[in-house]
């Protein structure tokens, strides 16, 4: 048996690591109501959040439902599962039933089409408490980023990685040496699950580790083409980008335009002035590679660039949150928004019976006018999310702000839902629990 499932933690005590974040969501348990916000997890992989989710289930005796990305999570399926228990009772008996969605920063593309505005709506009538799951906050759809309470897991430090990998060797009757076992957490990365995994791998037909074994199944350390932006940044050597350059895989096309997406953080115009002077003549090599097809030409284009950029950063470094380059954005909202409008033609077409061909060329510009004219009564009638009632008016503040007006308006005619403050029977229950921390 794998042994990041084997020895997944049971109890929040059990966890390594983000313990004020751990306390944050025993409070948010034991206070629970449907007032609440949903708690959102984010953070680096192998941090512990998800484990940490079901440990907070079982010490508070709930019932768990789980989504996650290998689920097909379309608007039918989210309503489906998560909908139906987020407003029902356990059948267990228990005290409550938590629902735990995953990876919802991966709500996107057809297959997960409608799901983010059926995940809102779960989440604004939920009766029970709901964690979402996410590496990358700020690719959460913003909508359902204001309706939760975000804690940040961070990457646990090594010196605390290190008494979990002594337990499990000393459960699985393994001798392990203390030097080993430090550069197992060292290279983790600050995430417990590799640390685990590559644990497992050089212990696999051996009952004796040292550092030998532990060399041969160290993680991935390949250098990324962030480590790249960042030491281009921070003034490293010449040869060192060029070796971080062809450890991380990336063509020299490609760098050149995440260092080019790079360029609006340098401090001053002259700067850029001269990121720009040899970004551009490694362009010149680059068009010339792809013309001639003579592929020596690569490494003089990527030499150029990064040295240029090292020369206009001189040594700064880079003090915020490398993104994608711009055009790679500009092509992925483009992406989105066929999606949308293909998503969109297919809903209408069978809603009103006419073929999809038809109603985009002969229809669509009037249904736009009559959106235009009154939002609210079509919203309702064709169960637009904001996305789509913004192919129809082409602004999208202006979309946001009435889909934010409609929601409103429901949670106010809402009947009252019973108080959902713990009763009698749960306060007795959390008495009897021990102090976790």
């Amino acid at each position: 048996m794998d042994w990041t499932e084997k020895y997944r933690p049971a109890h929040l005590q059990d966890l390594i690591g983000n313990t004020q974040v751990l306390q944050q969501m025993v409070l948010w348990a034991r206070s629970w109501t449907t007032s609440n916000k949903p708690l959102l997890l984010y953070g680096k992989p192998g941090t512990g959040k998800t484990s940490s989710a079901h440990a907070l289930a079982h010490d508070m005796g709930w019932d768990i439902v789980e989504m996650n990305a290998s689920d097909q999570r379309t608007k039918s399926a989210l309503e489906k599962i998560a909908g139906s228990s987020a407003v029902t009772a356990s059948v267990t008996g228990s005290q409550r039933k938590l629902i735990l969605l995953d990876e919802v920063d991966n709500l996107y593309g057809t297959a997960d089409r409608g799901g983010a505005k059926a995940l809102l709506d779960i989440v604004k009538i939920a009766a029970q408490p709901i964690i979402l799951i996410a590496n990358n906050l700020q690719d959460v759809p913003a909508d359902l980023r204001s309706r939760c309470e975000p804690l940040q897991f961070r990457s646990v430090q090594a010196r605390s990685i290190v008494p979990r990998l002594k337990y499990i060797c000393s459960a699985e009757r393994t001798s392990c040496t203390d030097t080993a076992l430090r550069q197992v957490a060292e290279r983790s990365g600050g995430d417990v699950r590799a640390a685990i995994t590559i644990l497992y791998a050089a212990a696999i037909g051996r009952d004796r580790l040292d550092e030998m074994n532990i060399y041969s199944t160290r993680k991935d350390d390949r250098s990324t083409i962030f480590d790249l932006v960042n030491a281009v940044f921070s003034g490293r050597r010449a040869e060192d980008l060029m070796k971080l350059a062809m450890d991380s895989g990336e063509t020299p096309d490609t760098i050149e335009q995440w260092l080019e997406g790079s360029i609006r953080h340098l401090p001053d115009r002259d700067a850029m002035f001269y990121a720009y002077r040899f970004l551009a003549r490694a362009d010149r090599y680059l068009g010339l590679t792809f013309r001639r097809q003579y592929y020596t030409l690569w490494r003089y284009a990527q030499a150029i660039a990064l040295i240029g950029m090292r020369g206009a950063a001189k040594g700064r470094g880079l003090h915020v949150r490398i993104s994608p380059p711009m055009r790679w954005q500009h092509l992925g909202t483009s992406k989105r928004q066929r999606a949308v409008r293909i998503a969109l033609l297919n809903k209408l077409a069978s809603t009103i019976h006419i073929p999809q061909q038809i109603l985009h060329q002969e229809f669509f510009s009037t249904l736009t006018l009559l959106v235009d004219n009154n939002p609210e009564k079509y919203i309702q009638e064709f169960e637009l999310d904001v996305d789509e009632l913004n192919l129809f008016l082409h602004d999208s503040n202006r979309a946001s702000s009435i889909m934010k007006r409609i929601s409103d308006t429901t949670m106010r005619n809402q009947p009252v839902r019973p108080d959902s403050s713990p009763t009698r029977r749960e306060k007795q229950g959390a008495k009897k629990q021990k102090t976790l921390f």
